[in-house]
């Protein structure tokens, strides 16, 4: 193999982590990961987009600190809105100085008013200005063009959140070679620096010491995750180091951006008591203040919440004209009292979690917990996290930086930079395809590690069927009802066959990003038929509560009305083979065996029919016993017809 040319090295794939509140840019190189900013300069550039009349955009800090004067202009936390629909963001509405309208798909766009002209721009267009600042950045400061990113997302982003981040990469001229989940990113930045250490020389030297068990909890301004994973470093016998993730859960609408939403409420219940429109304990109605102004307490909520990460009190001042000065203290016990619920919803996840990974843990102890995201600096948050998990949580890498630097890391294992790392990430929720019936067949689990492929094999139930329809379900329920429909696709043009004749086999592969494709063949016609599926939007926090609690509390209701549905799917198939062929060899069997199988047809047909009516209406262990029994009294049928179709070959 030729020796790389050092003349010539190969471009560099830039590690982003574009977040709710502040994004990075970092690449890895000399065999460490680096923040890439103007020297002198902060790298954190916040996720601001201000819309100039003129056409043009402004992106970072002067965005952000100057969004109450263009209030209506600037964009701010685009990523929650990404992959999301109309419906999901209504609980922001009432933040935000813009109007929010429905686009294609019922997914949601942002109506900004500029120089007198509306202008409806999606998340996907806002985030790309962001990433455009990002690879200018990096472009300045490596001297050269880049055109490769790793970029991170929550690891809850479902298959059109992830496909919402590759397309705002797109848009902003970066070929997106690999979507990692966030807390994923964060424990490749931690292995770099506990599982392994670095020479006097920069090069990497092997770790001494053996496998980690880590927890990332990763609470952001929009999203939050956490993660277990297993961090089995590279030795003299095995060269390559693993970071495995054992179980993922998470929220992908609860974060910092929450709090601010609790402190705007207090703030402006109080602002307008004052301002004399609003009494007693009347609702808030934030659209009763200016765009200028809500954006004003959004930033003052802010920082009273930054404040209070160091400071027991907190002292907002708003000047209200002729109404005089609105002055209030804030304490942290007071903004923890705010917090509590919004606290309690990342440990129920992480319950989650640790449930999912208790069987490859086998009672082994977390050896760290690592901490990811800028609200990880609230103190309540510090003080409950060492409670949840019997350790005090690892902060040594800063939690704003961490995940950029976890994505430099993944990049450099890509492009040849880092070597002897290998990432193993996981499916959050599992996947499969609508049956007869409205029955789930799983072909995917979740927590399955990726990149994942798994076939099924399927067929039809009418006769001279020429076209199926597939319907792609993501859930952990038993029925199709109870589980979110993905996308929809047919294989047409299968010529006509006998039910059950056909054989589809259908594949679902989840690459390295998440992203979902299925095929489906069926193998007798050779007919092709593939799509990637990209819902319209993503999954709300009720719809991933709903789908994680349910398929517990159903579990057995569930697996009883699935078995139901596929006796009666099988039993239909059964009841239509083995009758046309005792009508077509009847005269060539006994009477008493003939008069046995219309009996147990009889049987069979009335259990079919009362569980078709209603699936309660039967037990399944006796529906079972009389498909069983019809299927067994078949067997000579079988061979008689066996024998006639030899004779007629012969002839």
């Amino acid at each position: 193999m030729p020796s790389p040319d050092p003349s010539n090295p190969p471009e560099p794939i830039l590690g982003i982590d574009l977040g709710t509140t502040n994004s990075l840019v970092a690449i890895f190189e000399h065999a460490e990961p680096r923040l890439l900013s103007p020297e002198g300069e902060d790298p954190i550039v916040p996720s601001a987009v201000r819309y100039e009349t003129d056409g043009s955009t402004t992106v970072g800090r002067d965005a952000r600190d100057r969004a109450p004067e263009f209030a209506t202009t600037t964009v701010l936390s685009a990523k929650r809105l990404m992959g999301r629909s109309l419906d999901d963001a209504r609980h922001d509405l009432p933040y935000l100085p813009y109007t929010l309208v429905e686009g294609e798909h019922n997914t949601a766009r942002i109506a900004l008013e500029i120089g007198g002209e509306r202008r409806v721009l999606t998340p996907q267009e806002v985030s790309a200005e962001i990433l455009k600042e990002l690879r200018a950045i990096a472009e300045r400061e490596l001297g050269r063009a880049v055109s490769k990113a790793v970029i991170t997302v929550p690891a809850y982003f479902d298959d059109a959140q992830r496909q919402a981040t590759r397309d705002a990469g797109q848009l902003a001229g970066l070929d997106v070679v690999r979507i990692v989940n966030e807390p994923t990113a964060a424990a490749l930045a931690y292995g770099l620096g506990v599982a392994s250490t670095v020479s006097e020389s920069g090069q990497g030297t092997k770790s001494v010491g053996g496998a980690r068990t880590i927890a990332v909890y990763d609470l952001g301004g929009g999203t939050f995750d956490v993660s277990i994973l297993r961090l089995t470093p590279a030795t003299d016998d095995n060269p390559t180091g693993f970071f495995q993730v054992l179980a993922t859960a998470g929220d992908t609408h609860l974060g910092g951006d929450d709090v601010d939403q609790r402190l705007v409420n207090l703030l402006a219940g109080e602002v307008l008591a004052q301002l004399g429109r609003r009494t007693g304990d009347d609702p808030i109605e934030l659209s009763q203040l200016p765009p200028e102004t809500r954006r004003a307490l959004s930033r003052f909520a802010q920082a009273v919440k930054h404040r209070l990460s160091d400071d027991q009190t907190a002292t907002v001042e708003i000047a209200l004209a002729e109404h005089g000065v609105y002055r209030r203290t804030v304490t942290r016990d007071e903004l923890e009292a705010l917090m509590g619920d919004w606290a309690d919803r990342t440990f129920a996840a992480c319950e989650r979690a640790m449930r999912d990974a208790k069987k490859q843990l086998a009672g082994a102890p977390l050896d760290a917990v690592v901490l990811v995201g800028g609200s990880t600096r609230i103190p309540l948050i510090r003080r409950r996290v060492a409670e949840f998990f019997g350790l005090e949580p690892y902060t040594a890498l800063d939690p704003d930086r961490v995940v950029a630097m976890g994505a430099a890391v993944q990049a450099g294992i890509l492009s040849g930079a880092a070597t002897g790392s290998l990432l193993l990430d996981v499916i959050p929720l599992s996947l499969g395809i609508e049956t007869a019936g409205g029955a789930v067949a799983k072909v995917i689990h979740r927590n399955a590690t990726v990149p994942a492929r798994a076939t099924e094999t399927f067929s039809t139930q009418v006769d001279g069927q020429t076209s199926i329809k597939l319907n792609v379900l993501q859930g952990e329920r038993e029925m199709a009802e109870d589980c979110r429909s993905l996308g929809v696709f047919h294989l047409a043009g299968l010529p006509p066959m006998p039910a059950g004749i056909p054989q589809l086999l259908v594949e679902f592969l989840v690459d390295a990003n998440g992203v979902l494709n299925v095929r489906a063949h069926e193998k007798r016609s050779g007919k092709r038929a593939e799509v990637q599926i990209v819902p319209n939007h993503g999954l709300t926090r009720d719809e991933v509560d709903r789908i994680e609690a349910d398929s517990l509390a159903h579990a057995r209701e569930d697996m009883t009305r699935h078995r139901v549905v596929d006796l009666v799917a099988n039993s239909k198939l059964d009841l239509k083979w083995i009758g046309e062929r005792l009508e077509r060899h009847r005269d060539a069997l006994e009477p008493e065996y003939a008069a046995q199988l219309e009996s147990l047809i009889a049987e069979l047909a009335a259990h079919v029919e009362m569980a078709s009516a209603d699936w309660t209406s039967v037990d399944a262990d006796t529906f079972y016993r009389s498909k069983t029994a019809l299927d067994n009294a078949s067997v000579r049928l079988q061979e008689v017809g066996i024998a006639a179709s030899l004779k007629r070959d012969e002839a």
